[in-house]
């Protein structure tokens, strides 16, 4: 075995721990985003939330899909 191999060796695992601490880090600021966004849609008044209930009964039935 020559040395140059085991250092590839050691910087794979060295690479696989940053991955994972990469995950991790991604992981948790998805965590933050969503609790965020639940509290900001949570601050809204309530009636800002039912206005969809006011409005005719045929719109939000299709979907325009040309650009």
């Amino acid at each position: 075995m020559d040395i140059s191999g085991a250092s590839s060796i050691s910087t794979l695992s060295g690479q696989a721990a940053g991955d994972a601490v990469g995950t991790q880090v991604l992981k948790k600021a998805l965590e933050i985003q969503a609790q965020n966004a639940k509290t900001l849609v949570d601050s809204l008044p309530q009636q800002v939330k039912s206005t969809s209930a006011n409005l005719p009964q045929h719109l939000g039935q299709n979907v325009n899909t040309t650009a």
